[in-house]
């Protein structure tokens, strides 16, 4: 059975996730072994923990992407909204530790010595690079699908990405000028960012694991649509939940008890369609009453 082109899409940025942190943990690695600089294990040990979450990610997307089944009516994104949790709560975490580390290297009485300074600007640039593409791509693939596990894993990124930078920064300071405290201080705004990003994804995730209603930008436009259609006398019992990246819809329709079962079914079904147009991630289902 052929995925539906919203599931191709997630699926790729969570392979490309995948393939990225294992190429980042080779490349750290070679870096590692020529040059023993214990910033680079630290660096090795982050993208380690990086291929984890990918690997979590893609897992997570490949359950939801299955289709429903006898046991799972409304298919498996829900699946998306937990992988979405975890990863938020991960990166809340992560940030919290970056936090801590780097106030406590400003407050250190003398700053650690970098080392290699070259060989890790290389390595890092070449981070950038990779990790820039990875969170572009991903962020189409979100904007597109959605995909809450997908922008989980772009703010995790782009997380890393920052402070990346910010290394590249440092280290050129360090080894033009002595200057050893810019990292510190990058780190803090990049963990400010993560924070701030990982507490919007869980609570969205947390609002679709708990039923909440969608974006009300989403309820306003299928009302809209539904106010202005012809043949309808009118609509009630709009409800609307997420799970991973779909809607789902439900609503009544007031219709003209006096008119055919086919006209009936037709200005049903051209109304489902045009909900469908308008917001292709929806599941939509119409009940028909007969207008009072």
């Amino acid at each position: 059975m052929a995925l539906p082109q919203n599931n191709k899409l997630n699926l790729s940025a969570g392979f490309a996730s995948v393939a990225m942190a294992a190429t980042l943990v080779a490349l750290k690695l070679w870096a590692l072994s020529e040059t023993g600089a214990l910033s680079v294990a630290a660096s090795l040990a982050d993208s380690a923990m990086d291929l984890m979450i990918s690997l979590a990610a893609a897992a997570a997307l490949i359950y939801a992407a299955k289709p429903a089944d006898d046991d799972h009516a409304f298919g498996h994104t829900s699946a998306e909204d937990l992988a979405a949790l975890g990863q938020a709560v991960f990166i809340l975490i992560s940030s919290v530790v970056i936090i801590w580390a780097a106030v406590a290297r400003l407050r250190a009485p003398s700053p650690l010595p970098l080392e290699a300074e070259g060989l890790g600007m290389a390595v890092m640039t070449g981070s950038v690079i990779l990790t820039s593409l990875l969170v572009i791509w991903q962020g189409r693939v979100a904007q597109k699908t959605g995909s809450r596990v997908v922008a989980a894993d772009r703010l995790h990124y782009l997380g890393d990405l920052v402070p990346n930078i910010g290394a590249v920064v440092s280290l050129w300071a360090s080894q033009r000028f002595g200057l050893q405290m810019i990292d510190s201080i990058v780190a803090l705004g990049a963990a400010a960012m993560l924070a701030f990003g990982a507490i919007k994804i869980g609570k969205g995730a947390f609002d679709a694991l708990m039923d909440r209603r969608a974006d009300p930008h989403v309820v306003e436009g299928i009302s809209a649509i539904a106010r202005t259609w012809p043949g309808l006398h009118g609509f009630h019992d709009l409800k609307t939940r997420t799970a991973g990246s779909k809607v789902f819809v439900n609503l009544h329709i007031e219709l003209d008890g006096d008119q055919s079962l086919r006209q009936a079914h037709a200005i049903g079904a051209g109304l489902r369609r045009a909900i469908l147009e308008a917001y292709p991630q929806a599941d939509v289902i119409i009940h028909k009453d007969v207008a009072r």
